[in-house]
């Protein structure tokens, strides 16, 4: 038998193998789109054209910031403090006292002038300083299953600690959130008019259709040793408790804003309101700061300068860009190179 030659030829270039076939099959085949060929579009992106693309940025950012600033300045806004105008002299050297004392009377007349014109609705705010609804411990001291369904009136008592029992029986609605339930009170008059206060529809639909459901009761609340803030009706059901609902979507930052109610009544300039105020809430353990508020509305929201200044610093800084970019172009000229094309090979 002859011997086998290692080197010799495989098969013919006209017999395909198995291995031959399936190279075939994974080879690409050979047009521009695979080999990457297709003409493009590149940009050479040199001083003119970045200054021509950046000055227009600032100069519609700054049209864009004074709108903004035109339209808060529009919103008219009454704000007045009363945590301590509110207390009486005698007891402002001690006024936990004062506030801890149920025997004294809370009740506090405060007058405001409104500037201009304000069209309806006036929206009515409580403004708090120095309360730190983002801490994590009191964030999470809720639970969010219990106010939904009935059935777990028990349920993540851990996170509610520790105002989660009370007499023997669950919490609702349990934890720090809803035990801190701000309780002032307002009333608003102007001479011998009454103002009624809307407060319907203060909250977000969302919470009161799914987060707080319609047959969840307030249970045990406010009857534990500590008591709290303000107290709920034990005879409707959470779904309806509005104030509770916009006390419970925490704030952000340590000074907010919560709305507590509507009147729908213009008012003129020059008028004298009467506002009544229940001081019950106990900012004054804390050095807190209270604050009543009116206010119309824009087309932003209310009187806020912030975003209409974020706007003028961002033009600002893309013209101060494209003018550093012009002396740079105009000073120390830069001779650039024509653009050839990609390279051959």
């Amino acid at each position: 038998m002859p011997p086998v030659n290692s080197n010799a030829a495989g098969p013919s270039p006209t017999q395909d193998g198995p291995a031959d076939t399936t190279k075939k099959r994974n080879k690409p085949q050979y047009n521009q789109f695979t080999r990457q060929e297709l003409p493009a579009c590149k940009p050479v992106l040199t001083l003119p054209v970045t200054i021509a693309m950046i000055a227009p940025v600032g100069i519609i950012f700054i049209l864009i910031g004074l709108g903004c600033i035109a339209t808060s300045n529009k919103v008219v806004e009454l704000a007045n403090r009363y945590e301590t105008a509110c207390v009486p002299e005698n007891m402002r050297n001690n006024p936990v006292a004062y506030i801890q004392n149920p025997s004294e009377d809370k009740s506090c007349t405060r007058v405001l002038k409104v500037p201009r014109d304000m069209k309806k609705p006036i929206y009515i705010y409580y403004q708090l300083d120095r309360f730190y609804q983002n801490h994590r411990r009191y964030a999470r001291s809720r639970s969010i299953r219990q106010l939904s369904d009935p059935k777990m009136a028990s349920a993540d008592s851990r996170l509610c600690k520790p105002e989660a029992t009370a007499d023997g029986g669950p919490i609702v609605p349990c934890g720090l959130v809803a035990w801190s339930l701000f309780n002032d009170t307002y009333s608003f008059a102007r001479g011998n008019e009454t103002l009624e206060v809307d407060k319907r529809g203060i909250s977000w639909r969302s919470d009161r259709n799914r987060l707080f459901g319609k047959h969840v009761y307030p249970r045990n609340f406010q009857s534990g040793g500590l008591i709290g803030g303000g107290t709920l009706d034990p005879r409707t059901p959470l779904s309806e408790q509005e104030d509770l609902m916009v006390w419970m979507r925490t704030a952000a930052m340590p000074k907010f804003r919560k709305l507590y109610g509507r009147i729908e009544v213009d008012l003129r300039a020059g008028d004298l309101i009467q506002v009544t105020v229940m001081n019950n809430y106990n900012t004054y353990s804390f050095g807190g700061r209270k604050a009543v508020v009116l206010s119309t509305a824009g087309v932003l929201g209310g009187k806020s300068t912030f975003l209409g200044r974020a706007y003028l610093a961002g033009g600002a800084a893309c013209l101060g860009l494209a003018l550093v970019l012009a002396l740079l172009w105009l000073l120390v000229p830069i001779k650039e190179e024509p653009y050839l094309g990609p390279a051959r090979r």
